[in-house]
C-alpha cells in the first residue's frame, strides 16, 4: 500500500513539474501590448508525410486558438517550416491543413524555406514590420527559443511579443514532462535573462 502511495505521489509530482516548466516557458519574452494588428506565427515541425502530421495539426489549432478574439485588423496566420524529405513543405502542409479541415477562412501567409527555428524567425522578420503584436505558436519550450531567436535578431520587434495560447492547464498532461525534459535540452544556449517570466 505504501509502496502504491509512493509512486502516486511521485507520479503527481513529476506531471506537476511537466505543468509548472512548460507555464513559465509560455510566459518567458512576452508583455502586454495593445494594438490593432497582429500576426501569429505558427512554427512548423518535421513532417514526411503528404498531410500535416499530428503535432503540425495541434500547433495549427494552438496557432488560430490564439488570434485576438476581437478579430483584429490586419491579422494574420504565418505558417513558416521548409521542405521535408517528400518535398513537401511543413508550411504549406499546415496551411492546407488550416483551411481545408479546420476551414479558416482569414488571412495566411506562407513561409516555406526555413530549416531551422533561427531560420523559421529570420525568413518571417518581413511579415512582421507592420502589425503591433506578435505571437508564436508552438510547443511552449519552441516557441520560447523562438522569442529569444526574435529577441536576437530584431529586439525592437521582440518588444511586439505578446502571449499565444499554446499552452493550457491539462492539456498535453501525460506528455509534458517529456516536452518538459527535452526544452531544458533545447534551451540550454539562452541566457538567463531570457528565460524569465515577463511582467
Amino acid at each position: 500500500m505504501r509502496r502504491r502511495v509512493g509512486l502516486a505521489i511521485a507520479g503527481a509530482t513529476v506531471l506537476a513539474w511537466g505543468e509548472w516548466l512548460n507555464w513559465r516557458w509560455s510566459r518567458a519574452l512576452v508583455g502586454s501590448r495593445a494594438g490593432a494588428s497582429e500576426a501569429v506565427i505558427v512554427l512548423g515541425y518535421r513532417n514526411p508525410q503528404s498531410t500535416a502530421n499530428f503535432i503540425n495539426r495541434w500547433r495549427v489549432r494552438a496557432g488560430i486558438r490564439s488570434l485576438a478574439a476581437d478579430g483584429a485588423r490586419g491579422t494574420r496566420v504565418i505558417f513558416s517550416g521548409g521542405a521535408t524529405s517528400n518535398g513537401a513543405a511543413e508550411a504549406q502542409l499546415m496551411a492546407a491543413y488550416a483551411k481545408s479541415v479546420l476551414e479558416f477562412e482569414g488571412t495566411v501567409l506562407v513561409e516555406d524555406q526555413s530549416a531551422t527555428t533561427w531560420e523559421n524567425i529570420a525568413n518571417v522578420i518581413p511579415l512582421l514590420e507592420d502589425v503591433d503584436r506578435i505571437k508564436i505558436a508552438s510547443q511552449p519550450a519552441h516557441a520560447l527559443k523562438a522569442r529569444a531567436y526574435l529577441s536576437r535578431q530584431r529586439p525592437d520587434l521582440a518588444e511586439r511579443l505578446v502571449r499565444a495560447v499554446d499552452y493550457r492547464p491539462g492539456e498535453w498532461m501525460a506528455g509534458k514532462p517529456l516536452l518538459a525534459l527535452y526544452g531544458l535540452w533545447t534551451l540550454r544556449g539562452l541566457k538567463a535573462e531570457e528565460r524569465k517570466i515577463s511582467r
